[in-house]
């Protein structure tokens, strides 16, 4: 697997749903999910993004914007809206009596609207564990992709074959925004260039690619500076030069931390043992795993367990 799938692994659409909402202006929603991450895509019209902290971002037609959790924002017709009279709306999905799946949520019109009304297709992204906090960390507040004009029509188009049918729609949905988010990701990625993280770099690097595979593939094995050269079928000098270039930061350093990343899911989100969590890690033992963690994180994996719960 490799690190954007696994990373992606942790965050999934589930059951929060916003279908072809159509918006005349004044209008303006509030988010209040506190999800880890949004996505709002503009299939018609447009509005502002307006974060906790005081950010404002334009969104048109044929954008896509990744909004980070968990702080609430809205988005407006227009800046100056949320300052005077207009139709407000609020979405909590993640709220325990939340129907989110209906042809209405809170007043908010679906399907066809009057000509220059703002149609967008919005889902929040709930996170199953801690899994998903590295791929956060490499995200800014906002991001905005834009998409071309078929992009647009054909992910419109599906998302209105899905809220007609009656069974499955849901699920079919949430597939929807999970493809959506895979793609919005990647391009923005490949867009950021130097920006993007350092393993996102690495994969299209044709000597580090196929030494990442591996490790994020089989992580419970002793990687050495040496066996990931073989790997890549270089030597280990170059290996190691390289790397470090492109990534930032050793082999065994970026290895020591994606390791610690992971302990850090297993310790919060399940029962296993020190000891298998150590192996599940790549770590021979509990004692060198537990003087490794302590040493990245600051404090013991049973102490760190306990801090969690």
């Amino acid at each position: 697997m490799d690190p954007l799938s696994s990373l992606l692994s942790g965050i999934r659409a589930e059951g929060s749903v916003v279908s072809h909402a159509v918006l005349t202006a004044p209008w303006s929603i509030t988010f209040a999910d506190a999800a880890p991450l949004t996505m709002v895509s503009v299939l018609r019209g447009g509005g502002t993004l307006l974060l906790s902290d005081g950010t404002e971002r334009a969104i048109g037609a044929g954008d896509t914007a990744l909004v980070r959790g968990p702080a609430r924002f809205r988005l407006a017709d227009e800046p100056a809206t949320v300052h005077r009279p207009h139709t407000a709306y609020e979405i909590n999905c993640f709220a325990p009596d939340a129907a989110c799946d209906g042809q209405e949520l809170d007043g908010i019109h679906w399907g066809t609207g009057p000509e220059g009304a703002t149609a967008l297709i919005v889902g929040a992204y709930r996170a199953s564990g801690h899994r998903h906090e590295r791929l956060l960390r490499a995200l800014p507040p906002v991001l905005v992709v834009a998409e071309d004009a078929e992009a647009c029509a054909w992910l419109e188009n599906s998302a209105a074959d899905a809220a007609r049918l009656s069974v499955g729609s849901q699920a079919l949905m949430d597939r929807l925004l999970d493809w959506a988010l895979v793609c919005t990701l990647r391009t923005w990625f490949d867009r950021a260039g130097a920006d993007a993280p350092g393993w996102y770099r690495g994969l299209a690097d044709p000597v580090l690619a196929p030494a990442l595979h591996a490790f994020h593939g089989r992580p419970a094995e002793s990687w050495t500076v040496a066996s990931l050269a073989a790997q890549a079928g270089v030597s280990r000098a170059l290996f190691a030069r390289r790397f470090t270039e492109l990534m930032g930061r050793p082999p065994l350093t970026y290895l020591t931390e994606c390791r610690m990343d992971d302990a850090v899911a297993l310790l919060a989100d399940t029962d296993l043992s020190i000891a298998q969590i150590a192996k599940t890690v790549g770590y021979a033992d509990a004692f060198g795993f537990s003087a490794a963690f302590k040493r990245h994180k600051g404090l013991s994996p049973s102490t760190y367990r306990t801090a969690a719960a």
